[in-house]
């Protein structure tokens, strides 16, 4: 039997190219490459599970197509430098391809590497990672030692964005706030303001929010265009928190700039699919059945469309969620408890996946999920215990379920 290489590369063959990546907050974690020019980039919102087992093959068949990056695991780094530069490239190729075996390459590089010679920006591009790979208190611990002993600005302002964004994940608003203020202070600007926003917005000053943010982009005419998209990207997202229409537009002018945000695109995704626009929702997805979220959309997409390839697309993400299962790499369980709940019809398997990923993450997406698994299963302690915390917070979003 044959397996069909794509592409390999050797270490100093890839490429050090600049990249646009934008407000993914879900699970996702950031570097800036400031230059203080605001070079920035950020690991994946959404990452696809392993490809399903094959089992019937030929003697000649392809078993598996590398990525266009495969890096030679063989060689060693000649320095620390050379090392981060790799580490960033691979969570940034994880980022925009949503292929996770990039941060498996990561992960191994950064083990393999003394502890006692770990930099500032290695500690920082370790709590990104394991940010991706949801060890939160992980990532927290690397950050907030970097807060406390670093003396590079870079690498201060990088650690105080991550850590506001990953309490902002995690519904820890207080935190989150805290960490956002101090951004403004050393980083004044665009992406600042939207950490703040993206605060008030989920702790009862979502309109208000929206409107600061939007003034102050309309009234920022020499901020560099990353910013901008950053900032364009936070209105979408408080601008579906509210119910409003621009919400589509908002995230389709970072889709314009930056088609492989993943992040964003499976946002305006789920927007327009349940807005019951399923031609939007079906352009959007076609081409990513490999990124979980993605994929689940698209599947619901196409079985509210009647569409004959509905099936095959579902059978694949059946066989793709037990493996991942099976395997113990179910990261993503909010798209496997939506799986469950819009197309295996499984209430209760759907709210036990819902909740146990909403006790780590608590994005709107997250809490729109439990409250409509809780209804479904008829639970009313789940529903009353999300009530009760979104009450405490003050969080309102036009996505949510009425209160039954």
């Amino acid at each position: 039997m044959t397996c069909s290489v794509k592409k390999t590369l050797r270490r100093g063959d890839i490429r050090r190219r600049p990249a646009i990546f934008l407000p993914a907050l879900r699970g996702r974690a950031f570097w800036l490459g400031l230059s203080l020019a605001g070079s920035l980039q950020a690991t994946p919102a959404v990452i696809a599970a392993p490809n399903p087992i094959q089992n019937d093959f030929s003697d000649d068949a392809v078993l598996a197509t590398l990525p266009e990056v495969s890096p030679n695991l063989n060689s060693v780094p000649k320095n620390v430098d050379e090392l981060a530069d790799e580490v960033q490239q691979l969570i940034g190729q994880a980022r925009e391809t949503g292929d996770p075996r990039f941060l498996g390459y990561a992960e191994r590089l950064l083990q393999e590497w003394p502890q006692a010679d770990f930099t500032d920006r290695l500690r920082v591009l370790r709590a990104t990672l394991a940010q991706s790979l949801h060890r939160f208190d992980a990532a927290r611990q690397d950050l907030q030692q970097v807060l406390q002993t670093t003396e590079q600005r870079q690498q201060k302002i990088q650690s105080r964005l991550t850590l506001a964004n990953l309490e902002l994940v995690q519904g820890r608003y207080t935190e989150a706030r805290q960490h956002c203020q101090a951004l403004a202070d050393v980083y004044p600007g665009l992406i600042a303001a939207s950490c703040l926003a993206q605060t008030e917005a989920r702790t009862g000053d979502a309109e208000s929010a929206y409107r600061r943010l939007q003034n102050q982009l309309a009234s920022t005419s020499n901020t560099d265009p990353i910013s901008r998209l950053w900032a364009e990207g936070t209105l979408g997202d408080l601008a579906a928190q509210l119910g409003l229409d621009s919400a589509a537009v908002h995230w389709g002018s970072v889709l314009q700039h930056a088609p492989d945000d993943l992040y964003t695109r499976a946002q305006l995704a789920d927007w327009q699919l349940q807005a019951g626009n399923l031609r939007a929702t079906l352009a959007l997805t076609k081409g990513y059945d490999q990124v979980d979220a993605l994929a689940v959309i698209r599947a619901i997409a196409l079985r509210e469309a009647g569409a004959p390839e509905a099936d095959a697309l579902t059978d694949s993400l059946r066989e793709r969620f037990a493996e991942a299962q099976w395997r113990g790499t179910l990261l993503h369980q909010r798209d496997f408890a939506r799986f469950q709940l819009d197309i295996e019809n499984r209430p209760e398997l759907a709210l036990k996946h819902a909740l146990a990923n909403w006790e780590t993450q608590r994005e709107p997406l997250d809490t729109r999920l439990a409250l409509r698994a809780a209804q479904s299963a008829g639970d009313p302690s789940a529903l009353k215990r999300l009530h009760q915390w979104l009450a405490q917070y003050d969080q309102t979003d036009q996505r949510y379920p009425e209160a039954p």
